[in-house]
């Protein structure tokens, strides 16, 4: 019976027995006796890392805004940024909490004893480092670079389509309410990978704020933008002088293909793509003489 039985427990996973130390982007360090089996995500692009990692079926709960794969959409909502629903989150007993660095009750959290790891999603190297710290946490380490190497297979799929006359154009890309894009930002390291450049100094940070005349100084090739925010481009101060805004070169996305473009998570490919197709359907740059 005990040879039996050593048998049985040699052919289990070792990360059944393996505690899983895990270090997020705020230096906490959180030993998991096991990898855990009920996960809470309060961000979209952590919602689909998890599911890319073919981990889906861990998830109890998710913010507002998780909305992909469509199966996250029957688990229960718990909020966004500024408004968690901490009591429905609680009753969920989640073996970790997956959240923004920047999430506003991280602290609380902790102070519960409920284990977070919280992750930056500012670069495609945050993204690479986010894919390989869940697929460890896990318990299936060997999915994150693979996660990874897709994204890049992508994008590199991707490039190759983007039209010869295109490259190196400047490129804006409206967040809304004034916020843009910058360089070193998860969007803008993909512009580089498309061959494109960025129209906002990466001085300025990842996401800044800017002011109209800004803008209109840097006369960008090519505006990305959502749908509602293309419509409002013209109307802003000195803007129809743009001449990429007079002839039209405007990337303008519905709200699933934007969703792409601004989350920092599995489909950075698949948001590379929508940029290619886009280029594919406009002119000649105005700028080209430049």
């Amino acid at each position: 019976m005990r040879r039996v039985l050593l048998a049985l427990l040699a052919l289990l996973p070792l990360a059944a027995f393996a505690r899983i130390t895990i270090s997020d982007d705020r230096g906490t360090r959180t030993t998991f006796a096991a990898p855990p089996a009920r996960i809470v995500s309060l961000l979209p692009s952590l919602t689909e890392t998890v599911c890319a990692l073919d981990a889906c079926e861990r998830l109890v709960g998710v913010d507002r805004f998780s909305n992909w794969p469509a199966r996250v959409n029957s688990l229960p909502r718990l909020g966004g940024l500024d408004d968690l629903q901490l009591e429905a989150l609680l009753r969920l007993q989640p073996d970790v909490v997956l959240a923004s660095a920047s999430h506003r009750m991280l602290d609380r959290l902790q102070a519960l004893n409920v284990p977070v790891l919280a992750l930056k999603s500012e670069s495609h190297a945050d993204v690479q480092r986010t894919f390989e710290r869940i697929a460890e946490l896990l318990g299936e380490p060997q999915r994150g670079p693979q996660a990874w190497a897709r994204v890049q297979a992508r994008l590199a799929q991707a490039a190759a389509r983007v039209p010869p006359r295109w490259r190196g154009a400047r490129v804006y890309v409206d967040i809304g309410g004034g916020w843009a894009a910058g360089a070193g930002s998860f969007i803008g390291e993909t512009l580089v990978a498309l061959g494109l450049a960025n129209a906002v100094d990466a001085a300025l940070g990842p996401f800044p704020k800017l002011n109209p005349e800004h803008v209109l100084r840097a006369t960008p090739d090519l505006f990305i933008a959502s749908a509602r925010e293309a419509a409002s481009l013209p109307a802003r101060p000195g803007w129809r002088e743009i001449p990429a805004l007079a002839a039209g070169q405007i990337c303008a996305f519905d709200q699933a293909r934007w969703e792409l473009l601004v989350r920092p998570g599995p489909r950075l490919g698949e948001a590379a793509d929508a940029i290619a197709d886009c280029l594919a359907t406009l002119p000649r740059r105005t700028t080209d003489a430049r």
